[in-house]
C-alpha cells in the first residue's frame, strides 16, 4: 500500500489546528467584521433610508461615472494585456525584462504619486497644458484624467495574468494552424483566444474590481466636484466627512457587493478551471 510521506502529513496535528484557527480568526477580524459593519450600518435606518441614499442625484452620478470609467478602462486593458501577453510569451528580444518591469510599475508606485504625475503633466501648469489649451481639451479635474488614473493603476492585472499563463502554454496548436494555412487573425480567434479565455476572464474580474474601487490616484486628479467627477469611493469619503454615515455606508455597501461578487467569481474560476485557460 502506497503511503504519502509529504511534509504536510507529518506536521503535528496541534500545529495544523493552531495555524488554521489563526488564519480563520485573522480573516474574520480583518475581513469578515468590516463587511458586517458596512452592511449593518448601511441598513441601520431601514430599507427605505437605504434606497433613498442610493437614489440621491450625487450618488447616481457617482455610480454612473464609476461604471463609465470602468467600461472605458476594461477594453483598453484587455487589448493591452493580450498584446503584452503575446509579445512577451512568443518573442525574445532585447529589453524584454525592462518591459516586464514597466508593466509591474503600478504595483510598486503609490497611486497618489501616479495622480500627482498626471497633474504635473496635464494640470494648469503642466507640460502639455499649451496643447490642451489650444485644442480645448481638459484632463485634470475631468473625466479623461480619471480614466488615465484608473488605467495606470489597473494596467498590470490583465497583462500579468496572460503573460504568466501564455509563457507556460504550448505553441504547438498555433503552429499547426499556421501549417494548415490559417492566417494570424484566424489563428488568434480560433486557437489562441479560446485557450486563454479563462485566464483572460480572471484578469478582467480583478481589473474591474480595482477600477471601481480605486481611490488614491482618482482622488488627486478628480477635483472632488460633486455630481461630475466623484466616483463611488470619493462620494463615500465626502458623505462620511459630512457625517452622513448612513448614506456613506449605503454607497460603500455597493462597493462591498462588487468585492463579494468578484471574490465568488474568482473562486469559481479557480475551482472549475484550476489551470486558467485550459478547458
Amino acid at each position: 500500500m502506497h503511503r504519502d510521506h509529504s511534509p504536510a502529513l507529518r506536521d503535528p496535528p496541534l500545529l495544523k489546528v493552531g495555524l488554521i484557527l489563526l488564519t480563520v480568526v485573522f480573516l474574520l477580524v480583518f475581513l469578515g467584521l468590516p463587511m458586517v459593519v458596512v452592511f449593518s450600518q448601511a441598513f441601520a435606518g431601514g430599507y427605505e433610508t437605504y434606497i433613498a441614499a442610493l437614489n440621491q442625484p450625487d450618488a447616481r452620478a457617482a455610480l454612473k461615472l464609476t461604471l463609465t470609467v470602468a467600461a472605458i478602462a476594461l477594453p483598453l486593458n484587455v487589448v493591452f494585456g493580450i498584446a503584452a501577453g503575446w509579445v512577451l510569451s512568443r518573442f525574445h528580444f532585447r529589453g524584454r525584462s525592462l518591459l516586464v518591469t514597466l508593466i509591474d510599475l503600478p504595483f510598486s508606485i503609490s497611486p497618489v504619486v501616479a495622480g500627482l504625475v498626471l497633474v504635473l503633466l496635464f494640470g494648469s501648469q503642466g507640460w502639455f497644458q499649451p496643447i490642451l489649451q489650444a485644442t480645448g481639451w481638459k484632463v485634470v479635474f475631468a473625466v479623461p484624467g480619471i480614466v488615465l488614473a484608473t488605467l495606470f493603476v489597473t494596467l498590470p492585472f490583465v497583462a500579468r495574468e496572460l503573460i504568466a499563463f501564455m509563457q507556460e502554454q504550448s505553441t504547438d496548436p498555433e503552429q499547426a494552424a499556421y501549417t494548415l494555412g490559417a492566417g494570424g487573425w484566424r489563428t488568434f480567434w480560433h486557437v489562441t483566444l479560446p485557450s486563454i479565455r479563462w485566464s483572460l476572464l480572471y484578469g478582467i474580474l480583478l481589473c474591474n474590481a480595482r477600477a471601481m474601487g480605486e481611490f488614491g490616484a482618482v482622488s488627486v486628479v478628480s477635483g472632488h466636484i460633486r455630481g461630475q467627477t466623484n466616483t463611488m469611493p470619493l462620494h463615500v469619503e465626502i458623505l462620511y466627512n459630512e457625517y452622513d454615515f448612513t448614506a456613506a455606508f449605503a454607497v460603500a455597501s455597493l462597493l462591498a457587493m462588487l468585492g463579494l461578487v468578484t471574490l465568488f467569481a474568482k473562486s469559481w474560476i479557480e475551482h472549475a478551471h484550476p489551470l486558467r485557460g485550459q478547458g
